[in-house]
């Protein structure tokens, strides 16, 4: 399968799961994946405390994390000029125009976001980047669209280099438990099936660190929460 043929194959699935996404994100993850967000922005607001022109979410899916750069800005009393949602999944998007009306959503991919460069003082990516095929080419993308001093944010299932019990709890979790809620909650098994084969096949937190670093930023931030199931990287751009 061309790298083309399989982005688009990703693309579908998440169509498919558009219309249950949302119940099925909250039911797996217990609405732990809610303070995962809020870290992420407080965090980022800490070290980019001025006012913002333009946050963009990459494969923003539904438009959970532009409402909470949003609620997190004001919050922190940072004015926020735009908030931008970009997504190759018009299933997703649409259901985020439902929910987020006054959200702009644009159809794209990673590597092609529509945007001038240097423009973007945050751009944040949220379980997205291991659904990207041309990684490389959307850091790229990201270095090209994020203003010099500004941040990229990935909030991401990374793979575990470590063993142990909590180790074997957590393949347990995501290689027999998660699939059967999420086929059972989606109609879908095919995608729930996806979730964990796409996490073993992706990066370490260190090499995900790495490849940043390739593309031109310079982490500041790096942490793993609930044994090491979600990984929080923000940096910033050289």
């Amino acid at each position: 399968m061309t790298p083309t043929n399989k982005q688009e194959k990703i693309v579908k699935m998440f169509d498919d799961i558009a219309p249950t996404y949302d119940k099925a994100n909250r039911v797996l993850s217990m609405g732990i994946d809610i303070q995962w967000r809020k870290k992420a922005c407080d965090e980022t607001f800490a070290r980019y405390n001025r006012p913002i022109d333009l946050i963009v979410d990459v494969a923003c899916g539904t438009g959970d994390m532009m409402g909470y750069w949003k609620k997190r800005a004001e919050h922190a009393g940072i004015d926020v000029v735009k908030i931008l949602g970009v997504d190759p999944s018009k299933g997703m998007t649409q259901v985020g125009k439902e929910k987020f009306p006054d959200f702009e959503f644009v159809i794209s991919e990673a590597t092609q976001i529509p945007l001038e460069n240097e423009t973007a003082d945050i751009l944040s990516i949220s379980y997205g980047i291991r659904n990207v095929v041309k990684r490389e080419a959307a850091f790229a993308e990201f270095a090209r669209v994020v203003k010099p001093g500004g941040y990229v944010v990935i909030l991401e299932f990374t793979k575990d280099d470590k063993k142990g019990p909590l180790f074997a709890l957590k393949d347990f979790y995501l290689n027999k438990v998660l699939p059967k809620i999420g086929a059972f909650i989606s109609k879908n098994k095919e995608a729930y099936e996806y979730l964990p084969n796409s996490i073993e096949g992706f990066l370490t937190s260190g090499m995900l660190q790495k490849e940043l670093d390739q593309a031109g930023f310079d982490t500041e931030f790096a942490k793993s929460f609930s044994m090491d199931i979600s990984t929080l990287v923000i940096a910033k751009k050289r």
